[in-house]
């Protein structure tokens, strides 16, 4: 059941050019503005571009981003049309048919990062002292925790408008304390105690730590299975919550 479900989603999704076009393209394209943000930037010798920690920073949130609201949308339209209703007319499971959603998008996730650290490396030049191959799994799980939270969070929406309204409860503050633009041990304590609980946390936590080394740390290795731990956690969740349809 779920891999009938896995592979409706991607049929559709073949179906649909411009959401194929937003996961795909829209991260390299927002990666590119950053680094022209970046380009005219003066340094000394010896001194790593900022665009090389920025950068990095956002091969994880930019498909977080977009995955969860592709995702998001993309389930209140199932719901609303009635197509989730049939579904769970059939002696599909809950549980089978939101995992069959994630794994469809998880692929399209996996994709989109490839592309988008493809251009990262090969077209802007970044560099850091870790394998590309971490940063490119760090990316894949950042964006299958956006795509279970999009399941999550579709539950509660009615409307593909309410769906968009839940990214600043969402996902604007898991960006705006993660670590990105004040280091968290330099916040105020009720701000650096959410951040703790806050998955994309941990992803930024990874990727500071494959900047910084060269060979995998067991500090990353945490950090990804604390990520993939909320992944998990997070579509149990979502299949609780489940409705069949939006009056």
């Amino acid at each position: 059941m779920m891999w009938a479900t896995t592979v409706r989603v991607l049929q559709q999704l073949r179906s649909d050019p411009r959401s194929i076009a937003l996961i795909l393209v829209v991260p390299s394209v927002l990666l590119a503005v950053v680094y022209w943000l970046y380009q005219n930037e003066t340094l000394p010798p010896g001194v790593p571009r900022t665009f090389d920690r920025v950068g990095l920073m956002m091969l994880a949130i930019f498909p977080f981003v977009v995955m969860f609201l592709v995702t998001s949308i993309t389930m209140l339209r199932e719901r609303t049309s009635g197509t989730l209703e049939r579904l769970l007319t059939t002696p599909i499971h809950k549980g089978d048919l939101l995992f069959g959603y994630a794994l469809a998008f998880s692929l399209m996730a996996a994709l989109q990062s490839v592309v988008a650290t493809a251009v990262a490396y090969w077209v802007f030049g970044m560099s850091i002292l870790g394998n590309a191959g971490w940063v490119v799994l760090v990316a894949v799980v950042n964006s299958v925790l956006g795509v279970a939270l999009g399941l999550l969070c579709s539950a509660f929406a009615t409307t593909e408008f309410q769906a968009v309204q839940f990214m600043p409860v969402v996902v604007i503050p898991q960006i705006l304390l993660c670590g990105l633009f004040v280091a968290r041990d330099q916040m105020n304590n009720v701000l650096e105690a959410i951040s703790n609980v806050l998955p994309l946390t941990y992803s930024v936590d990874a990727l500071q730590e494959i900047a910084k080394n060269s060979q995998a740390t067991s500090s990353m290795a945490t950090d990804l299975v604390v990520v993939a731990g909320f992944v998990v956690a997070v579509l149990l969740l979502a299949s609780l919550t489940l409705r069949r349809r939006t009056a």
